[in-house]
């Protein structure tokens, strides 16, 4: 996060305000401050970043995808290499976690790709094993049938 951002300084009290005290607490800061990005000065990076914790904020993986999906869309209007591979596999992660395998499978490969712009530091290292893991959790799992 780059040093001196008042608005980036906003989003990381909030977040470790849910990490120390309240996860409701830090989702209610951030839903709010969700609105008032642009008139703040804030940009897709900013976006990006509230949309992101803001997802692990969540109780219901519905709603943690919908921001998981914002946090995406987001990162689609700025260089986003570093980032991508983590988007991909928490939203990859939340399909799975909704029984839609196929497209939990198709983010999965999308997060395996992006994998190669990470660094071989602790974060890469974290993100590379995180998608490894879902993509062992994805194997052989068939996906649901229609109902009808």
């Amino acid at each position: 996060m780059p040093a001196g951002d008042p608005l980036l300084e906003r989003i990381a009290a909030a977040v470790a305000v849910g990490h120390t005290e309240s996860r409701p607490a830090a989702r209610t800061a951030l839903t709010e401050l969700w609105p008032a990005l642009e008139s703040l000065g804030g940009g897709p990076f900013h976006s990006c970043v509230l949309a992101h914790h803001l997802a692990d904020l969540q109780d219901d993986v519905a709603d943690e995808l919908e921001w998981d999906l914002r946090a995406l869309a987001a990162s689609s209007e700025f260089d986003a290499r570093g980032f991508t591979a983590s988007l991909q596999l928490n939203v990859a992660d939340a399909y799975r976690r909704l029984d839609d395998v196929e497209t939990a499978r198709t983010h999965a490969v999308l997060a395996r790709a992006a994998c190669s712009d990470l660094e071989d530091d602790d974060y890469g290292r974290m993100i590379r094993a995180g998608v490894a893991r879902l993509a062992e959790r994805l194997d052989g799992v068939e996906p649901a049938r229609p109902r009808g």
